[in-house]
């Protein structure tokens, strides 16, 4: 899983931006598995500044945007950096997994194939998508399988204008919920895994199997249903995924949120699944941080992304 995202040198500083706040770091690795965070800084951005989404103008006010940018990285000390690794809001990528019943005989015709897939996935002709594929291993029923996540050109143009603006590169470019799945990706152990990225109009959930995504949903609802659209997507998770005798395998929870959700999921899942389940803490991934100003909804994303340099 992102095998070939991992093999290039990517900056180690780090940026990640939301709707209503931008975040830089640096993060360094402190051994086999965990990784500190060195430099950083949160700053709120001012409504307007930012309207992430997939089809519509994203910044609004790009001199806003890139004064917000000066501001938190002279804040953590990362003035001067210039390569940056840069984590977007979930709801400006589409995310899928790509099923193919048959092997095509050639890389052509594999080509094609996936490339239709995608547009009927991401609703968009491929020429006016960036779209990253990582081939998985194949399904239960011997289907080839990819997670292909996709960016559309104009979206990623209106941030890297800002960028070059500044003097700055983008070395690598994901959105929030793929860099916060990283976490999972590296620590995985056996049994189910499974990422809560809550985001402005709902959330993402995507599911770890044998350390690669086995389901991906994009809820968009409002605050007050949050917890009733998580309670169906465990529930659906229970009939379809749980294990022969019943029992569930879902063995590990990730959450990034804000507020009282991650005691909220505690109760939802113990309804939803007839058992609770622990949720995991930065340590238990491997992040280590101890400046208490930060959240870890606020770096959980910029670490993941950054954790491709520390190789």
């Amino acid at each position: 899983m992102l095998e070939t995202l991992i093999r290039p040198h990517y900056p180690r500083a780090a940026l990640g931006i939301g709707s209503g706040a931008v975040t830089a770091l640096l993060l360094q690795k402190q051994g086999a598995g965990f990784f500190g965070i060195r430099q950083a800084a949160t700053l709120e951005l001012p409504e307007g500044v930012i309207t992430p989404g997939f089809s519509d103008e994203n910044i609004p006010d790009p001199s806003g945007f890139a004064d917000a940018l000066e501001r938190v990285t002279t804040e953590c000390g990362l003035r001067g950096q210039k390569n940056w690794s840069v984590s977007l809001p979930s709801n400006t990528a589409r995310t899928a997994i790509l099923a193919l019943s048959e092997i095509p005989a050639s890389r052509k015709e594999l080509a094609e194939i996936l490339e239709f897939k995608a547009e009927r996935s991401f609703g968009e002709p491929s020429n006016r998508l960036r779209i990253s594929m990582e081939k998985l291993a194949p399904s239960v029923d011997g289907m080839a399988r990819y997670f292909a996540s996709a960016i559309k050109l104009s979206v990623l143009d209106e941030y890297e204008s800002v960028f070059e603006s500044l003097g700055w590169r983008a070395g690598l470019v994901l959105p929030k919920a793929v860099c916060e799945l990283k976490w999972l990706v590296e620590s995985h152990t056996h049994g189910d895994s499974l990422l809560i990225s809550s985001q402005e109009n709902g959330f993402t959930a995507l599911l770890l199997r044998n350390g690669e995504p086995a389901l991906v949903r994009s809820v968009t609802c409002r605050n007050d249903e949050v917890d009733d659209e998580i309670y169906r997507l465990l529930v659906y998770y229970n009939d379809k995924y749980s294990g022969p005798n019943g029992g569930g395998l879902l063995s590990r929870f990730l959450v990034v949120g804000e507020g009282e959700f991650d005691n909220r999921l505690r109760g939802i899942t113990a309804e939803a699944l007839g058992e609770s389940i622990d949720l995991l803490r930065p340590a238990d991934i491997g992040l280590e941080f101890t400046n208490g100003a930060l959240k870890f909804s606020e770096v959980a994303a910029p670490a993941g992304i950054a954790s491709f340099g520390c190789r």
